[in-house]
């Protein structure tokens, strides 16, 4: 057999065949590396996505509703303040799973199943709660403007299925996590609850969050408010060290409150509505 194959489980009977062939196996390894690279070139430049490809770590990305909806005030619904009917919880909601390369990098757009509302079905209850969509706007996704969820999946769960599985196996994941790090929580218990005018030392969540998961947490900010708190975790969901500035706020930041048509959820019920639905 002189040809080379192009797949690894074709390559692999050839292989054990001959071997003491070290030049044909090394010349087919480059082959088949070679048309792999051709394919996902391909693929990137035709249909705007890569490949399910390693990556290194995961990043869960927590958001502040209300920072969230004052930086996307233009894109929420003017007559509601954000888009969800009801009122959103005024603690921390999912943004999203990323996975991440440790040297700062990530990858995007991976092949994988399109997007199924319906394949969601059991999880909609929590995914409404918890991954509260706060914006009306269509997200630029891969190759065309899809909503918020549909987003996530396509440019970064689709480079997660190596770990998480399909589409459902991201959601769930992450709304795991979401829930067993309950960040919220972590700063009610060190007395760092919404307001609208008390300020809080940047360095003070960062340590409370640090001291509960015994790892150093993202936090990102607009202005003086905090709008973001990421925690990193390894492939077996283990928490581990993120990438890059761990604090990227000012010396001091509001948490502010969040008004849904003049009616202010306190963020104790909203705890304890969480608590009770993981028990």
């Amino acid at each position: 057999m002189s040809s080379c194959c192009l797949y690894k489980y074709q390559c692999l009977p050839h292989l054990l065949h001959h071997k003491s062939s070290t030049n044909r196996k090394l010349g087919c390894i480059t082959t088949m590396a070679s048309h792999l690279t051709t394919v996902v070139l391909l693929s990137v430049l035709l249909f705007g996505f890569t490949y399910a490809v390693d990556f290194d770590y995961f990043t869960l990305v927590l958001q502040w509703p209300a920072t969230a909806c004052e930086i996307n005030s233009k894109t929420c619904c003017p007559y509601n303040g954000c888009c969800p009917g009801g009122s959103p919880p005024p603690g921390f909601t999912i943004r999203s799973l990323w996975p991440d390369y440790n040297d700062g990098t990530y990858p995007e757009c991976c092949e994988g199943a399109p997007y199924n509302e319906n394949s969601l079905s059991s999880l909609s209850d929590a995914m409404t709660k918890y991954w509260t969509i706060l914006n009306c706007k269509m997200s630029s996704s891969c190759t065309q403007k899809r909503p918020f969820w549909a987003h996530q999946w396509e440019k970064h769960g689709t480079c997660a299925t190596s770990v998480v599985g399909d589409q459902q196996g991201y959601f769930l994941t992450t709304l795991q996590l979401y829930l067993k790090y309950n960040v919220t929580d972590v700063l009610i218990q060190a007395k760092i609850k919404p307001s609208n005018s008390k300020t809080y030392p940047s360095a003070s969540i960062i340590s409370a969050i640090e001291d509960a998961f015994d790892t150093t947490p993202q936090l990102t900010c607009n202005d003086d408010t905090v709008y973001q708190v990421r925690l990193c975790f390894d492939k077996e969901f283990k928490v581990r060290e993120c990438v890059g500035e761990s604090n990227k706020c000012p010396q001091y930041v509001r948490l502010p409150k969040f008004a849904f048509r003049n009616v202010t959820t306190s963020t104790e019920d909203w705890l304890m509505s969480t608590i009770k639905s993981v028990v």
